[in-house]
């Protein structure tokens, strides 16, 4: 019996969403006897235009794609505005609340589930410029949003366009094991499993409100990085309680303010890494780290090397 794949698409949706994850698994029935079914729905049936213009022809959901086996609701740049009708709901909930199957999303697509009230007390990703937005609209959402992909429960949430091939990579994987994975990723020229968080294609102020008090907070952390920045001191800055700041952060950024600092400290510290010969020592002091040690964990945390592999890579590429 084939194991039915669902996409759920809407105007603007971004077209990689789509595309990636439904080559991972087409690739998956040309190599092997996977077989999965693949279907693309929208809750209108018909064609729905793409954000770059491309028409994409769609089914309507019906009863007799209930209990699908695995929806993905695909992202885009206005995810976070689509209003959902009754149906939709109905439908992506029931979905979700069959234990057998499997609901996920693809970038800004988690903004679709939140709004069918799937991910209430669930810890999810989504694109890391649209981490705080979630954050704000959904307080009741646990978002992370240095991870690439998140299962929790039967819910998959991955993080910005590309992230969509790493969780149908991890999906395939789940179902028909890691060596079927792997040829598929080569087959792609893509990492079977990416190194590091999506954190680190990033800058923290990428992601810092445009006004208010939590960009006064990260300017002034930027500014003083060389410091200790203990969490009392920023929320001093900010004029607020330590945990009247820690919540008001988290909910306008989507990551705590320690997090925050040490993303900071890594901007910082990345192009003295790659591009200089400063020693890493030096590096860690002065971007207020302390030591190349405590820099090294963080930077294996974020970016899945240590500085001497990242310093060694981008001399190998100058080399090129």
């Amino acid at each position: 019996m084939k194991r039915k794949i669902i996409f759920f698409v809407y105007p603007n949706f971004e077209s990689l969403d789509l595309t990636g994850p439904c080559a991972a698994f087409n690739l998956a029935n040309e190599l092997s006897d996977a077989g999965y079914d693949i279907n693309v729905v929208s809750a209108t049936g018909g064609p729905i235009i793409a954000r770059a213009g491309l028409c994409i022809e769609s089914c309507k959901f019906t009863g007799d794609n209930e209990h699908a086996g695995t929806i993905l609701v695909v992202g885009g740049p206005t995810a976070h505005l689509v209003e959902l009708d009754i149906d939709t709901k109905e439908w992506l909930a029931e979905n979700a609340h069959h234990v057998t199957n499997r609901v996920g999303s693809v970038c800004t697509g988690t903004f679709l589930l939140a709004a069918a009230e799937l991910l209430n007390g669930k810890r999810v990703t989504t694109h890391w410029r649209y981490a705080g937005i979630l954050q704000t609209q959904y307080p009741m959402v646990q978002v992370d949003v240095d991870r690439i992909f998140i299962k929790d429960g039967n819910i998959w949430t991955s993080a910005g366009m590309t992230a969509g091939i790493d969780l149908a990579l991890t999906l395939i994987e789940d179902d028909f094991g890691a060596d079927l994975a792997k040829s598929i990723a080569r087959d792609m020229v893509v990492y079977h499993r990416r190194l590091g968080g999506q954190s680190q294609y990033s800058a923290m102020l990428d992601i810092t409100p445009a006004a208010g008090r939590v960009r006064d907070v990260m300017y002034y952390a930027r500014e003083h990085l060389s410091e200790p920045l203990s969490m009392n001191q920023l929320a001093d800055v900010a004029c607020l309680s330590l945990r009247q700041f820690n919540r008001i952060f988290l909910n306008a950024t989507g990551v705590t303010p320690t997090k925050a600092v040490e993303r900071l400290r890594l901007d910082v510290a990345r192009p003295k890494i790659e591009e200089t010969s400063e020693s890493f020592e030096k590096i860690a002091r002065d971007v207020g780290f302390g030591t190349a040690e405590k820099m090294c964990r963080s930077c294996l945390n974020i970016f899945g090397r240590t500085p001497q592999e990242l310093r060694r890579a981008s001399r190998q590429l100058i080399s090129l």
